[in-house]
């Protein structure tokens, strides 16, 4: 008799266990993320040796500045805002290589979200001649999966972005992504 009473007890501590590994199993299955609406929902992100995002944003002069237009022709992106400290420093160095390049190379700056006159006053103190172009909303510096200022994309004639440098450029990083996409 007592052999009998410690099967039933077994046989329902099988049936709990079962019952607890079927509802957990479940549980896991019905809350796990569907994979398909997932990779729907993410946009590729730049990557090196890839086409860069689309860019067209408007000037401080008001007109509108599209990255397409400058196929052909080497590019250099920076995103940057007037707050940033290492954004100021880079700054004279971006103009400087402006002016020795010319044509060769074209030098893009991307503001990020900040007022038109605060940013214009920022490029008349500095002088700076190159084309700066506002991001309201930060909508572009998004696609470009910017994630700290300043950071700089070195973009060939082809429109593929070579190098990626997030943080303060120095004149040797500057020269050198450059070189890479002037090849």
């Amino acid at each position: 008799m007592a052999i009998g009473i410690s099967m039933k007890r077994l046989n329902r501590w099988h049936f709990v266990f079962a019952a607890i590994l079927f509802c957990g199993s479940a549980w896991l299955w019905w809350t796990q993320a569907p994979a398909v609406v997932e990779a729907e929902v993410r946009s590729p992100q730049p990557a090196v040796n890839h086409p860069a995002p689309a860019l067209t944003l408007p000037t401080l002069e008001g007109t509108s500045y599209s990255l397409g237009d400058e196929l052909g022709k080497p590019v250099v992106v920076n995103f940057w805002a007037t707050w940033c400290a290492p954004c100021r420093a880079e700054m004279p160095m971006l103009q400087s290589t402006w002016e020795r390049y010319g044509d060769d190379v074209t030098i893009i700056g991307v503001d990020l979200d900040e007022d038109p006159a605060v940013v214009q006053a920022f490029v008349d103190e500095l002088e700076l001649t190159f084309p700066i172009l506002l991001d309201d909303g930060g909508v572009v510096a998004e696609r470009f999966n910017v994630s700290g200022l300043p950071t700089t994309f070195f973009i060939d004639s082809d429109g593929i972005i070579r190098q990626i440098y997030p943080g303060q450029l120095h004149s040797a990083i500057l020269a050198e992504g450059i070189l890479d996409i002037s090849k």
